[in-house]
């Protein structure tokens, strides 16, 4: 063994970590080195990882800070480990979704956004008449930079009669006032109406202006009796004899609504709902630009801030580099009148220059400024903290990454590589948690945890130098890094038809055609920001969605404010041809499931129903006259009353974060002791929610259809989730796989289209193969499946590949090759052709 550690200075020693699914284990990860962990997906390598290495160095660190700024951390829990030895400071970069507000952009994230106003405070070119403004004054998001009219969101918004009354033919019974809220909230406002004489059951065109007017628009909030279902005239009776009325109501004008709604609502659904009757133009005043008239009145290079903002980094390179060498016109025409200004100028240009450059590396390029965080991909927002990071210069700490590679083309991992040796070089510790086998390969030490997933899992297989993964036995990394895995499929499959678009122009994409062929499997492929994504998971499922008469959100999830959301529509495109072969259209995105812990993998996949009418179907239920309804933890006759079916209570600690803990009256099973004792095979519900899938398909071996659905979720790769694995804790993969599982649970009646966004990402090479055996099945029953992928295997193995770029952003947008994989290699500008011929072999 010391040969084996000899190279290394140190080591962090881990003892008796039991995080997750981990089998108290105990390993030793060399310091100063790049450590790839990696195993099948829900083997624990992240439990080892994230869960123990880096939570373990983030209690540690956050010990040594106040408790009142404790609070201000979002902190792990405290991980299940005996000792860890040798541990460094951590920082952790992991996969997630842009953050949730929009204001929150490119530029704020890197750092670059507060060099940049600090330039233009400081060396702009201001108008003769005006004096120097601070660097506060060139953000949107101040009371000093913001445009007065738009309060700094570009955009300004009304509330008009026809944003509210869509159909105007519609009486107010038959809700003409469509903003108004639905049930009962919408019911108490026409009774109100009725009090006070105005018809209900008048079109809404035929009331008077005055009227509709009033009823729109006003600020009064009169208090009047309410008599439901009573005419005007009995309602007046009523009043004179005094009778008691069911209850007072308050009447609220349909724009108040709208606003009050909006601007108090702690529901996003509702924020939604409302922010559509509000109508959005560009702010008249700023154009756009969010920024008051005199921070836009200062130029630099010839732009305002938001102008250079809106340019793609790589142009603002070309930009930056004349004046970070001191040699731009522009500094020599100041030289004497203003030598503080030069040496402002070229400070900051070098320093923006300096990050920019690490950006650039990375292969976002395409990006720009003012690009918001939540239209990012996980990627994409893992590699710009990454450039932080690699500028930062820090020394001695231990960066946790979290599938770097997910997202990108072989050409930009080569890139991301680099960027980690940088870090490595400047004497810190890299733990990376990785699939890609080029990845892989380029480590220095691994460590590989297995040998399956879930409970199958947990176990240190082995963790060394790269060459002894070879000779583990039980490693199923191993094989697809020292033997050579073909891809190849015995003959492409040949075309039923052809889905043809015209005058594509969304984002990169102008004026684009494109064809897919039907009856197979095709690969859009190209490096990041390319325009993939726009063109199949956008302009592709709306085009489709439209002439199927279906309606698909095909927007970003994020948990934004619906008005600060800039949201990019596509300006052309048609189906040409094509679509007599499409009845159905499946999007299998990476969108969450479900956004509480309520929703889990049993709900989504309709197996709950079953498994609930299984034990209403007991002996003992129907004794006990319990139905269906009473096995759910949503409901109140089920549940358990003190948790209310969370199955945890959270205890406020004042300086600390908020502890969850299993409710003490159920333990956590979320339901109250009557229902849990009815059991089925000797289980109540509580324990089988809590089987994996592997165990539950083994449970139900009696219960075809159960049984069944069980299989096809293990079949995908899922068979290490619990049933009752709250949906909040899937990855966007693990979430795209129960949606592919649910899908193929389905009858298949073909020609259906299937669009899948990266299905690869967070897999094992071994996951990928099973998820191929499954899409292939698709195809075998009739149906067309579209990936947009990086994974050179799976794209060898399509029938069908399209390779757009040839670059990113405004380099990217166009089809550079087409066809079978092999014809693609002999694309000499395709950047996917050199990684595919490494995977592909003649067919």
């Amino acid at each position: 063994m010391m040969n084996k550690k000899q190279q290394f200075d140190g080591f962090v020693k881990v003892r008796g970590a039991r995080e997750h699914n981990l089998k108290n284990v105990n390993v030793d990860i060399p310091r100063d080195a790049l450590v790839v962990f990696t195993g099948i997906s829900g083997s624990g390598k992240s439990s080892l990882a994230f869960g123990t290495l880096y939570a373990e160095a983030q209690r540690r660190y956050l010990e040594s800070v106040s408790p009142y700024a404790r609070r201000l951390f979002n902190q792990m829990a405290v991980p299940e480990v005996d000792e860890i030895e040798g541990l460094p400071p951590a920082v952790a970069l992991q996969q997630q979704r842009g953050g949730t507000s929009t204001r929150s952009s490119v530029g704020s994230v890197t750092t670059l956004a507060n060099l940049l106003r600090m330039l233009y405070s400081r060396a702009g070119d201001y108008p003769a008449d005006q004096g120097i403004i601070y660097a506060e004054a060139f953000s949107p998001n101040t009371p000093e930079g913001a445009c007065p009219d738009c309060h700094g969101l570009g955009r300004v918004y009304e509330v008009t009669e026809k944003s509210m009354v869509p159909d105007d033919t519609l009486t107010i019974r038959e809700k003409a006032i469509a903003a108004w809220p639905t049930a009962w909230q919408g019911q108490n406002q026409r009774d109100i109406l009725t009090t006070m004489g105005i018809s209900i059951d008048t079109p809404w065109k035929e009331l008077p202006k005055k009227d509709r007017d009033w009823i729109l628009f006003t600020e009064e909030q009169p208090v009047v009796p309410v008599y439901s279902g009573y005419t005007h005239e009995e309602i007046q009776r009523f009043i004179k004899n005094k009778r008691q009325p069911d209850y007072m109501g308050t009447f609220t004008g349909a724009r108040r609504y709208v606003q009050h709604t909006f601007a108090h609502t702690q529901s996003q659904l509702m924020k939604k709902r409302v922010a559509q009757f509000m109508l959005s133009s560009e702010c008249p005043l700023c154009k756009g630009k969010r920024l008051r008239r005199e921070s836009l009145s200062v130029k630099f290079a010839g732009y305002d801030i938001a102008d250079l903002s809106r340019l793609a980094l790589n142009k603002l390179a070309g930009i930056f580099q004349p004046y970070a060498l001191g040699e731009a016109p522009a500094l020599m025409k100041i030289a004497t009148a203003h030598p503080e200004k030069v040496i402002v100028a070229q400070r900051i240009a070098e320093d923006f220059l300096g990050r920019l450059q690490v950006m650039l590396d990375l292969g976002l390029g395409y990006l720009t400024l003012e690009r918001s965080t939540p239209s990012l991909s996980p990627g994409e927002l893992q590699r710009l903290r990454l450039a932080t990071q690699v500028r930062s210069n820090l020394f001695g700490v231990v960066y946790v990454l979290d599938e770097p590679s997910a997202g990108l083309h072989p050409a930009d991992t080569e890139a991301l590589l680099r960027a980690l040796e940088k870090l490595k070089a400047s004497g810190n510790s890299l733990f990376v948690v990785e699939h890609e086998i080029d990845v892989i390969r380029h480590a220095d030490w691994i460590v590989d945890v297995g040998p399956a997933a879930g409970e199958k899992g947990g176990y240190i297989l082995y963790s060394g130098l790269p060459a002894g993964l070879k000779d583990i036995e039980a490693s199923v990394t191993r094989r697809y890094i020292y033997e050579s895995v073909a891809s190849s499929q015995a003959k492409a499959r040949e075309p039923k038809d052809w889905l043809k678009l015209e005058g594509v122009t969304r984002n990169n994409l102008v004026n684009l055609s494109a064809a897919f062929p039907l009856g197979v499997m095709t690969s859009v492929t190209g490096v990041s920001g390319s325009g993939k994504s726009s063109l199949v998971s956008q302009v592709l499922v709306e085009l489709v969605a439209g002439q199927l008469g279906l309606k698909i959100d095909i927007s970003e999830e994020t948990e934004t404010d619906p008005l600060e959301q800039t949201e990019v529509i596509t300006l052309g495109g048609q189906i040409s041809s094509g679509m007599k072969n499409i009845k159905r259209l499946v999007v299998v995105d990476q969108k969450p499931i479900g956004r509480t812990p309520r929703s889990n993998l049993a709900t989504y996949t309709g197996l709950f129903d079953h498994v609930r009418k299984l034990f209403a179907s007991t002996k003992a239920a129907k004794a006990k006259k319990y139905d269906a309804g009473r096995f759910s933890f949503n409901v109140a006759k089920g549940r358990c009353p003190h948790c209310e079916g969370e199955g945890f209570v959270m205890v406020e600690l004042l300086f600390l974060p908020s502890v969850y803990t299993p409710c003490p009256t159920c333990g956590g099973t979320r339901y109250n002791p009557q229902t849990l004792a009815i059991t089925y095979k000797d289980k109540n519900i509580a324990e089988v929610l809590g089987m994996t899938v592997d165990e539950a398909a083994n449970f139900f071996d009696e219960d075809p259809s159960v049984s069944r659905a069980l299989e096809i979720v293990s079949e995908v790769g899922l068979g290490y989730l619990r049933l009752g694995q709250p949906a909040t804790e899937l990855s966007g993969g693990e979430a795209q796989r129960i949606k592919l599982a649910t899908e193929l649970q389905r009858a298949q009646h073909g020609q259906t289209l299937y669009i899948l966004d990266e299905p690869t990402t967070g897999l094992h090479p071994s996951d990928v193969e099973r998820l191929m055996l499954q899409l292939n099945s698709l195809i075998d029953a009739g149906n067309t499946v579209i990936l947009v992928e990086h994974d050179m295997h799976v794209i060898a193995a399509s029938d069908w590949v399209i390779d757009i770029g040839p670059g990113a952003g405004e380099g990217g947008g166009t089809i550079v090759a087409e066809g079978t994989p092999s014809t693609i290699l002999k694309s000499k500008i395709s950047r996917t052709a050199p990684y595919l011929k490494r995977v592909l072999v003649s067919r």
